[in-house]
């Protein structure tokens, strides 16, 4: 049986139709569930393999992008979020949800989070929106989203506040070299963007496009793979030059879940 994707739907939420579409090209049975169901118990956390936080703006990002999402996660849903998390399943945090997820504390790692949180992701260093291709390198084997992927993948953004800083700069040190930075922002020949731009959108520490937890089952990062899944989508495409597929995150997060 392919598993089952619980796509979280918040108001403001806009990307969930994008994701369900790559999930389901990925092998994956999405459903979109609106989060008052799972407050009636109209459906259960249990019954799914996946979970997926999509892009968007919930709640219209009232008092910061992503952070009324994350005080829903921390009080509502605290037991079942941490209970997804510690079962091994796989998650994924996309843009929005990224944001939610490191405001709720789940990413980098809810063990420090609970005496002090550590990173956040704050406005773009540009001081605007940015809306742009960008490419980036999976480079981690930690992380189950990312791990035996070599090759760059070409996704947009389109955020305001995807620029991801810590509170010790020695710690964003140790997150590279534990393998919890699982993308970063690269040049176009898959160089490290060093941070420069437009190559690193909005000037994130150390280029990191996206993070997964310790155990490396979820994932945050502000690009938007689920809006290349399909070759025509890529800018180049007419000149023959598409290339980089976000499908291959969803297809390894959809493998990994199929144990489940």
């Amino acid at each position: 049986m392919p598993p089952k994707a619980l796509i979280l739907f918040a108001p403001g939420t806009n990307r969930d139709l994008d994701a369900a579409r790559a999930l389901e090209q990925a092998g994956a049975v999405p459903e979109v569930v609106p989060l008052n169901r799972l407050r009636r118990g109209e459906r259960r956390w249990q019954d799914y393999q996946m979970l997926v936080l999509p892009g968007g703006f919930s709640y219209a990002d009232a008092l910061g992008a992503g952070k009324l999402l994350a005080l829903e996660l921390q009080h509502d849903f605290a037991g079942p979020m941490a209970e997804f998390v510690a079962s091994g399943k796989p998650v994924i945090g996309i843009c929005n949800g990224f944001q939610a997820l490191v405001k709720s504390g789940l990413l980098p790692d809810p063990v420090q989070a609970a005496a002090e949180a550590q990173a956040t992701l704050t406005f773009n260093a540009g001081g605007h929106f940015e809306c742009r291709w960008v490419t980036l390198l999976p480079v981690s084997q930690t992380c189950i989203w990312t791990r035996g992927l070599n090759e760059p993948i070409d996704c947009p953004v389109a955020h305001g506040e995807g620029n991801f800083q810590a509170r010790d700069p020695h710690w964003i040190d140790a997150l590279v070299a534990s393998g919890q930075a699982a993308l970063l922002y690269a040049a176009p020949d898959g160089r490290p963007a060093h941070g420069a731009y437009p190559y690193n959108p909005n000037g994130s520490a150390a280029d990191i496009a996206g993070l997964c937890n310790p155990a490396g089952n979820v994932l945050g990062l502000m690009p938007h793979p689920e809006d290349h899944i399909f070759a025509e989508q890529h800018p180049l495409w007419t000149r023959g030059l598409a290339r980089g597929s976000g499908l291959a995150l969803f297809r390894n997060g959809v493998a990994y879940a199929g144990q489940f």
